[in-house]
């Protein structure tokens, strides 16, 4: 059995990248790869302290040769790809070198404008980078790099739920309008686009994750001039996530910036309406077909939430369905491999369901 390693600064938490990244490795694994993981932060096989964001210093390449041993496949979850701690990806890369190996690339230097000094991501003639959204792989050619673009996929069936017992957890009655925000607090998170809708259509605005990089302050200033009522964090224990949008009635992505967003499939495949923010890689997504609610008005949300029309979440999840099913991934992810000199393996034959290693949907 050919064996793939999944390596990233933190694996196996709810960020975007640990998410997506579990769902690579559920698709390796249906086709036929021994999978392992590596990272600086986490549940995984190989902890290197030296990757993480924040390491002190990076790890030194005999690690990393080590950690990576006996890897027929190296997947790269973004450490060479958003320059958080530049020494370690120069390490991860050293050790990747002539290697099949699929630098996955979430976010890019240059769409953060912090880092937008910085060069693009090493490559090499063994590599293939994927990306996941156009956007991304459009600006990687202009600078020279050759990618392929496979979108985030989702569970199309995740475990249900709990609506009531959730409520009442958060003390939300069953006549309250819940606008949750499925996201962190950062700047580029918009939190004061999505207390506005909340503000707009007499709801209560609910933040689901916590404030990052430094942003803590100025969210306490946003949030303690809102009025409507706020909630923050995940109510209880249980599948947070899920119980966020069982027990919700609207779903904001106000955000400026994000590689994808995957609350913009989420709230389709959990049939809630979604308000979401001109964030360019929405536009992309708004290409297949999905019709969401404008953060610039919210009279079309306000005459929506009036007079409900199901055939809107209908639409929205056959959308999902048709174009980011998981079970879609191994075919997608093995088209990627294609061509690489790798040990024989299952070639990309399709799941045709998911199996106990499925991951959720988030």
């Amino acid at each position: 059995m050919p064996t793939a390693a999944v390596v990233s600064f933190r694996l196996g938490g709810t960020d975007g990248v640990s998410v997506e990244a579990g769902k690579w490795q559920w698709a390796l694994g249906r086709l036929g790869f021994d999978v392992f993981t590596v990272a600086g932060q986490g549940p995984v096989d190989h902890l290197l302290p030296g990757l993480s964001i924040d390491a002190a210093r990076p790890p030194a390449a005999a690690e990393v040769a080590g950690a990576l041993a006996g890897a027929d496949l190296v997947v790269v979850e973004n450490l060479c790809s958003l320059p958080l701690n530049p020494p370690a990806a120069a390490v991860v890369a050293g050790a990747c070198r002539g290697r099949p190996t699929v630098l996955h690339h979430h976010d890019l230097p240059w769409q953060r404008p912090r880092f937008a000094h910085h060069p693009p991501p090493p490559d090499d003639p063994a590599w293939r980078h994927v990306t996941i959204n156009d956007v991304s792989r459009v600006e990687l050619g202009r600078r020279g790099i050759e990618a392929i673009t496979v979108h985030n996929t989702f569970d199309m069936n995740p475990a249900p739920g709990r609506r009531e017992a959730t409520r009442r957890a958060l003390g939300v009655g069953d006549d309250v309008r819940l606008v949750l925000q499925p996201t962190r607090a950062l700047v580029r998170k918009n939190v004061a686009g999505g207390l506005a809708l909340a503000e707009a259509v007499g709801g209560t605005y609910w933040l689901l994750g916590p404030p990052e990089d430094g942003f803590g302050p100025e969210l306490h200033r946003v949030l303690a001039g809102a009025a409507c009522p706020v909630l923050r964090g995940p109510a209880g224990a249980g599948d947070q996530v899920a119980d966020a949008y069982a027990a919700c009635d609207v779903v904001a992505l106000p955000s400026t910036w994000e590689g994808f967003g995957n609350p913009a499939v989420e709230s389709a495949v959990q049939r809630k309406p979604l308000v979401i923010g001109p964030y360019p890689v929405a536009a992309e997504l708004a290409t297949f077909g999905f019709r969401w609610f404008p953060l610039a008005d919210h009279g079309p949300l306000r005459r929506w939430l009036v007079a409900p029309e199901p055939s809107l979440l209908d639409h929205n999840r056959a959308v999902a369905e048709r174009f980011f099913a998981l079970t879609d991934l191994p075919d997608r992810l093995g088209r990627v491999l294609a061509g690489l000199p790798l040990p024989r393996w299952a070639g990309g034959a399709a799941a045709d369901a998911l199996d106990d290693r499925a991951p959720g949907a988030r």
